[in-house]
């Protein structure tokens, strides 16, 4: 496991497993609230976010949280493992 991809329902608890698996694994884990989101809740520009995306995606190790069904494809096609949270 190399490239961790953490998908799920709001509140699920995506980052805080991403952040123990970083530890446990010494990955580094890419929280993608904490990147999407500029000051007052503006969202990142779609061209802007798709690059940062493709930009992490293709390093080589990582675990990164948070769904963005929009780029949801470019990061399944890099992660080698998928964790998704569901709750029923």
């Amino acid at each position: 496991m190399q490239r961790i991809l953490v998908i799920g329902s709001a509140g699920s608890g995506k980052s805080t497993l991403s952040q123990r698996l970083s530890e446990q694994l010494q990955l580094p884990v890419i929280h993608l609230d904490k990147y999407y989101w500029k000051p007052n809740w503006v969202p990142t520009p779609n061209e802007d976010w798709d690059k940062f995306v493709l930009g992490t995606t293709n390093r080589d190790q990582w675990i990164m949280d948070g769904n963005y069904t929009r780029t949801l494809d470019l990061r399944l096609k890099r992660a080698d493992t998928v964790i998704f949270f569901r709750f029923v």
